[in-house]
C-alpha cells in the first residue's frame, strides 16, 4: 500500500536491502542482481516512492528530455531512424538522450525496467527492443509517454513495417526468377518470448515458397554473427556442408555484403549460381548493386517522435499502430 512521502529508507526496509542497493537499482540497474532489482522495483511501486529528481521532473511545465533507446551499435538502420527523430525534433525545445542497447535479438535491459521509476525522462521512444508484460504495465501505470518503433504492443503507440509481407515479396521474386532452395541468414534470437522481425521475414519467405509449390522446408535458417564477417561465415559453412541454396535472403544489408564477398572468394557467380537479397537499402546496398528491401527508416523515426510529441502535449488517445509500406528494389544480385 502506498504511504505518504515514502523515503528511500522506506523502500530499503520494504525490499530488505540497503539504501545503496536502492540507489544502484535506480541509477545503475545493471549492477544489481535481477532478483534483488525486481524486489526493489516492486517495493518502489507498492510504496508510491517518488525520487527527488522525479518530483522535480513532474514540476516542469514543458517537455525537457526524451530518451531514445535502440541497438544502435548492432544495426545501422537504427541510426537512420534516429536521423528521422532528430529531424522531426529540430524545432522543439527538447533534449534527446540516446541509450544504446546490445541487440534487437536480446531481452529488454535492466535499464528499461528502471526508466518509469526514475522519471529522468519526460517521454521515451523504444526502437527494436521487445517489452515484457511487466515493463509495459509499469510504463502505463507510471504515465511515462512511450512510443515503440520497429516493435509493437497493443497498449502502446507503435510504428512498424510488415516484415512478413516483406519476406513474401522477396520469396515471390525469387521463385518467379526460378529459385527453388533458399537460406535465410540472421543472428540468433535469445528469447522465444516475442516474435521478432527476423522470424516474420522468414515466415513470409516460407509462405511464398509454399504458394509456388516449393516445400517450405527448403527454406533453411542459418544462424551467424550479425555483421559482414557473419555473412561470409554463413556461405563458408554452406559450401563446407555442400548445401549451397539457389538464393540467400539476409536479415540486413551488411550480412548480404558478407555473402557477396564470400561468393566471390569461393567462385560462386551471383546471380547466375545464387541470388542474394538484403534488407534496409542504404548506401552499402546501392554501392554493391544489391537487391534489397527498402524500408522507410527515417520516416519511421519522424512518425515516432510526432506521436510522442502529441502524447506529451496531452493529445494522445487510444494506442495507434502505423504500418509503413516496404519496397523490393531489384538490382544486380538477383
Amino acid at each position: 500500500m502506498p504511504i505518504d512521502h515514502a523515503t528511500i529508507y522506506d523502500v530499503a526496509n520494504r525490499a530488505g536491502v540497503s539504501i545503496s542497493t536502492v540507489s544502484l537499482t535506480l541509477n545503475r540497474p545493471h549492477r544489481v542482481n535481477a532478483t534483488t532489482r525486481q524486489r526493489v522495483l516492486d517495493a518502489i511501486e507498492e510504496l508510491g516512492y517518488v525520487p527527488k529528481e522525479t518530483a522535480m521532473a513532474r514540476a516542469r511545465k514543458t517537455v525537457g528530455r526524451v530518451g531514445v533507446l535502440a541497438p544502435f551499435s548492432s544495426y545501422d538502420s537504427y541510426s537512420r531512424r534516429l536521423k528521422g527523430i532528430l529531424r522531426e525534433a529540430k524545432d522543439d525545445a527538447t533534449e534527446i538522450v540516446i541509450y544504446d542497447q546490445e541487440s534487437a535479438a536480446s531481452a529488454a535491459s535492466p535499464f528499461l525496467s528502471a526508466l518509469p521509476v526514475t522519471r529522468r525522462l519526460d517521454g521515451v521512444i523504444i526502437m527494436g527492443l521487445p517489452l515484457e508484460d511487466q515493463l509495459a504495465e509499469r510504463l502505463l501505470s507510471q504515465g511515462l509517454p512511450t512510443v515503440l518503433v520497429d516493435s509493437t504492443r497493443p497498449e502502446l503507440d507503435s510504428i512498424t513495417v510488415d516484415d512478413h509481407a516483406a519476406g513474401y515479396l522477396v520469396g515471390k521474386h525469387l521463385v518467379d526468377t526460378g529459385r527453388r532452395s533458399f537460406a535465410y541468414i540472421s543472428e540468433a534470437q535469445r528469447s522465444d518470448a516475442f516474435l521478432s522481425p527476423g522470424q516474420m521475414r522468414r515466415s513470409g519467405l516460407r509462405r511464398a515458397a509454399a504458394d509456388a509449390g516449393v516445400n517450405p522446408d527448403q527454406v533453411r535458417h542459418v544462424i551467424t554473427p550479425n555483421n559482414i564477417a557473419g555473412g561470409k561465415a554463413a556461405v563458408e559453412r554452406l559450401v563446407q556442408e555442400n548445401r549451397l541454396p539457389d538464393a540467400i535472403f539476409a536479415h540486413q544489408d551488411a550480412l548480404a555484403a558478407g555473402v557477396l564477398l564470400e561468393c566471390k572468394k569461393q567462385g560462386i557467380q551471383v546471380p547466375e549460381d545464387m541470388a542474394v537479397v538484403g534488407f534496409d537499402d542504404g548506401e552499402l546496398a546501392e554501392s554493391l548493386e544489391m537487391t534489397t528491401i527498402r524500408q522507410p527508416l527515417e520516416k519511421s523515426g519522424q512518425l515516432g517522435f510526432r506521436h510522442l510529441r502529441e502524447a506529451l502535449a496531452g493529445k494522445g488517445g487510444p494506442a495507434r499502430h502505423v504500418t509503413l509500406n516496404v519496397e523490393l528494389v531489384i538490382r544486380g544480385t538477383t
